[in-house]
């Protein structure tokens, strides 16, 4: 019987909005500058603020739950600065635990990036802290806890940043719309159970009728051998999330698909749309049918245009898109998960009340051996000369309880549009699409080179770079205005947002050379990516997953910008 998403059912919302805010509550009083936008709760602009985060009661499965939020809203408030200016931002902390708040993808001291343990000590229940930081960039960006499973439980919020020049395009209308996956289940429980149980959330196992037609279709003996590769690496080629929607709910601005969020439109208006991936787990594959969407910016940063049906977004990414919606009084805006267990989906409509149709999900993908650089039927007929070209691995890899596969030739794959995505008939972005409209800000050539592998062991749910964990890991140290060049290499079967704090990420395309400026470089299995980092600000930086439960279980490491000479 086939997996019937439980997006449709298990979301009907007999909930509060989640997305109210608690000012008639007396829990909060509304700050002055406070104001509000059609399709947006709360909007805060200026450079003072004061936020708090505490606990909201939500329902978005029909099951009452506690959220933790900032100002009472999940998510958060929508926060509106101006390059040039700066903010001051008040945090107080109502919970009885330790707070933060990070500010994703921006340039700031390093005790005002709100990472306990690293750049400050966290905020203490009942405790203020106050950021503080001149503002260097413009685009769209996001804030969100790094503490616990904090963001997971709802701690996240969208951020603008307006540019001090005019942009190279126009629009009528500006819409964040924030994706999320929300858990009835208490977030601490989804690591204890996938410790105990790596597949425990995968519905999408295979079975006795899908190796029949396997064989109906490849044959007899491919398709054993196909079966023993898999079984012999203890792994299945369904496992493409860790958490599904069995037990998550994905939202678009704090709604469940049923509730419809809906922006609003005047036919032959330019609608700005600003995407951010707010979940803790989910990769989202975007689509509105029967509008292009014209990408104008990744990460915050310009890009040269490029037109496209869909995108997928890694959690922590963003992109700024363009559409201009004519011919019908309602669009859908769908967001399905990666692995295809649910979707997200609002409404862009001419007024309230409207939808139009949602899709069906696309068909559930599955890996295969190229997809993680493995390709057995490759390797068996290689010779000598051309398995001295094959990836090599650092020893600390080797015979590494933590570590259960390595991917032999690993490609930068950046014209792949995605597991699941491919030959889809529409016209998907991929990172060879993003160019920045700007040349490589630094100029220099990289001094050196880093090289480190993502690397996991899936039945222990552990994660690491190099087959070592956050827990036993040196920090990394780089010399304060070096050009290092960093090279990720996926050795694992899943995809992973890899985020590097307080410094940008410049990307080069296959040949070396620059091309995009990202904060957060997704990295698909069998995948090798390079990227340039100018170490331009001191101080102590996480450099992470952004799959929230693969950074808690080890996959981080501490980066250090020093004075003096590289080590």
């Amino acid at each position: 019987m086939p997996f019937t998403p439980k997006s449709t059912r298990r979301t009907f919302v007999k909930s509060l909005a989640a997305g109210t805010v608690l000012g008639g509550l007396g829990l909060w009083r509304t700050p002055v500058w406070a104001v509000t936008s059609p399709g947006q709760q709360q909007v805060l602009s200026g450079s003072n603020f004061d936020l708090f985060i505490g606990e909201t009661p939500v329902n978005f499965t029909g099951a009452p739950r506690t959220a933790m939020t900032v100002n009472g809203s999940l998510p958060g408030p929508l926060l509106r600065w101006r390059e040039g200016d700066t903010v001051t931002l008040r945090v107080k902390n109502r919970l009885r635990e330790e707070a933060s708040i990070h500010w994703h993808g921006i340039l700031l001291p390093a005790n005002m990036d709100g990472v306990p343990g690293l750049s400050f000590n966290g905020i203490a229940p009942d405790g203020l802290y106050t950021y503080q930081f001149t503002v260097k960039q413009h685009g769209t960006y996001w804030y969100h806890s790094h503490s616990g499973m904090q963001e997971q439980a709802g701690v996240y919020g969208p951020l603008v940043i307006e540019p001090r020049e005019p942009e190279p395009f126009a629009y009528e209308r500006d819409y964040v719309v924030m994706l999320s996956d929300w858990t009835d289940e208490n977030p601490s429980h989804l690591l204890r159970t996938l410790k105990k149980q790596a597949d425990y959330y995968n519905s999408h196992k295979r079975t006795l009728g899908d190796f029949i037609d396997d064989v109906g279709q490849h044959g007899w003996r491919a398709t054993f051998n196909e079966r023993l590769n898999w079984a012999q690496m203890r792994m299945t080629p369904t496992d493409i999330a860790d958490v599904s929607g069995q037990t998550y709910t994905y939202l678009i601005n704090g709604h469940a698909p049923d509730a419809n969020w809906t922006g609003l439109f005047q036919p032959g208006e330019r609608l700005r749309l600003r995407l951010i991936n707010a979940s803790s787990m989910s990769y989202f594959d975007l689509r509105i049918p029967g509008l292009k969407m014209t990408v104008v910016a990744a990460d915050g940063q310009p890009v040269n245009p490029v037109s496209v049906d869909e995108l997928r977004l890694a959690p922590a990414e963003t992109y700024d898109v363009l559409v201009q919606p004519q011919g019908a009084e309602a669009y859908t805006l769908f967001a399905q998960a990666m692995d295809r267990s649910g979707y997200a989906c609002a409404t862009l409509a001419v007024r309230q009340g409207l939808r139009a149709a949602v899709p069906a999900l696309d068909p559930r993908p599955q890996l295969n051996m190229a997809d993680m650089g493995m390709d057995h039927g490759d390797m068996a007929g290689m010779d000598h000369s051309q398995m001295a070209d094959m990836q090599q691995h650092p020893a600390s890899e080797t015979a590494n309880p933590l570590v259960d596969m390595q991917a032999m030739a690993p490609s930068p794959k950046l014209d792949d549009p995605g597991l699941g995505l491919r030959n889809n008939g529409r016209r998907v972005l991929t990172y060879s699409d993003l160019r920045s409209t700007f040349a490589d800000p630094d100029g220099r050539a990289p001094s050196r080179t880093l090289e480190l592998h993502l690397t996991g062991h899936m039945e222990k749910f552990a994660w690491s770079f190099d087959g070592v964990p956050f827990s036993a890991a040196e920090p990394i140290r780089l010399a304060y205005g070096e050009r290092v060049r960093i090279v990720l290499v996926n050795d694992t079967m899943m995809t992973h947002p890899i985020h590097l704090h307080g410094l940008w990420s410049d990307l080069e395309d296959e040949h070396g050379n620059f091309q995009v400026r990202k904060h957060t470089i997704d990295m698909p299995p069998g995948s090798k990516r390079s990227y340039r980092v100018t170490a331009d600000a001191l101080g102590r930086w996480a450099y992470h997953c952004h799959l929230l439960l693969h950074m808690d279980a080890g996959m981080m490491r501490e980066v250090r910008v020093e004075e003096g000479q590289p080590t």
